[in-house]
């Protein structure tokens, strides 16, 4: 199909007519399965670099990833340039989203005879990079795989030319080995909004994210944010299913009563009444300039994404750079910053957004600048500068 011969399996995840007709998933899709251990929420996020935003807000929601290799020569090898690798930078970004726990599939097994100097090879050099990007090898789970072939995806391979030298864990089994990541139940709601949808018909609007701290109950009041309105819950839907509660980590569908549809927003958040997230443009960050990227300087024009919003901006002062390892300043007031080094500065973005200090709340408190197309440095929150303080 499309001339891609593994593009029937992503057919079921790719509905919109566009992402049929390209052969290239464009938005996030959402699945569910379950295993023998979990309820699985999958995210398919877009791998080509027109879509990484796309990816960034989707897979912000994530606690683990499967990052899918090709395993054919010179696929492996374009998605690590350095220039263009979209494998590279799909790994920096899922760790700065604070995934922790990562499973590497290595596909399309079959079309290098199931090779383990193939496999290992991509295990050695990948794995440098894993490490580089803050991965524990004891977090990193390798499998090798073919899904055209059915092969270690939910059982032991047949095919001799894998199974003879393969003894790990199917792709199922690994993810039976994911632990889940504590969850912030005690602390007030916070949902950032992924999305909304309208019903017309009934004049109902639900909200649609993770829960990422707290809980909710149907009828329960909240504050939607950025409109600043009280809603009531009308009800819940947790994977596709009526629940009377959800709890931090749930994915739900929020349906509210008693406000303007209109003023609920994709890249809102629904909050506490008597704990108000921050809604601010003019925010301090502290990054990471990514290998490659290009130099940021005072005054450069940036994206900044947070959580499910993105905004342009500018960067109005570069405060230091701080050493990579001790996080001490190194230097003060720099004209410019390059690849590698960790700084600290302060962007003015051109409309407000919800937004957290990271220590507060680390789902409002990731960001991430691009520029060009390109990701170049992620990082977090440090300060939500109010107007007064300008």
């Amino acid at each position: 199909m499309q001339g891609k011969g593994s593009f029937a399996y992503a057919w079921a995840l790719d509905e919109s007519p566009e992402e049929r007709e390209r052969g290239i998933t464009m938005t996030v899709a959402v699945a569910y399965f379950d295993s023998k251990k979990y309820h699985v929420v999958v995210l398919d996020s877009p791998g080509h670099r027109d879509f990484v935003p796309n990816m960034i807000s989707g897979a912000t929601q994530a606690d683990a990833a499967v990052l899918v290799i090709d395993a054919c020569t010179g696929a492996f090898e374009a998605g690590m340039d350095t220039a263009k690798g979209q494998t590279r930078e799909h790994t920096q970004l899922i760790r700065s989203f604070g995934v922790e726990q990562i499973i590497v599939a290595v596909n399309k097994m079959d079309a290098v005879e199931f090779s383990k100097d193939r496999f290992e090879l991509i295990k050695s050099q990948l794995g440098t990079f894993l490490r580089s990007c803050s991965f524990k090898d004891a977090c990193i789970s390798w499998i090798p795989l073919s899904v055209v072939g059915n092969q270690n995806l939910v059982a032991a391979p047949s095919d001799v030319r894998l199974s003879s030298w393969y003894r790990g864990p199917h792709l199922l089994d690994a993810i039976d080995s994911l632990q889940p990541p504590a969850r912030d139940f005690s602390k007030p709601l916070i949902m950032p909004i992924c999305d909304v949808i309208q019903s017309s018909s009934q004049g109902l609007v639900s909200a649609c994210g993770k829960l990422e701290a707290g809980a909710l109950r149907s009828g329960s009041k909240v504050l939607v944010l950025p409109c600043g309105e009280i809603g009531k819950v009308r009800s819940l839907e947790c994977n596709s299913q009526a629940h009377a509660i959800a709890r931090a980590g749930d994915n739900v569908a929020v349906s509210l009563s008693g406000i303007d549809g209109s003023h609920v927003i994709a890249g809102g958040v629904l909050c506490h009444p008597d704990f108000p997230v921050a809604f601010v443009k003019h925010l301090e960050l502290k990054v990471l300039v990514l290998d490659g990227a290009t130099p940021i300087l005072i005054g450069s024009h940036l994206e900044v994404h947070i959580h499910h919003t993105k905004e342009a901006a500018r960067v109005a002062r570069i405060i230091s750079v701080l050493d990579s390892k001790t996080g001490k300043v190194t230097k003060k007031t720099p004209r410019v910053l390059t690849s590698k080094q960790s700084a600290v500065l302060e962007v003015v973005l051109n409309e407000p957004v919800c937004v957290e200090e990271f220590a507060n709340c680390r789902a409002l408190g990731r960001a991430f600048l691009r520029a060009s197309g390109r990701t170049i440095a992620v990082g977090i929150v440090t300060r939500a500068i109010e107007e007064q303080e300008d």
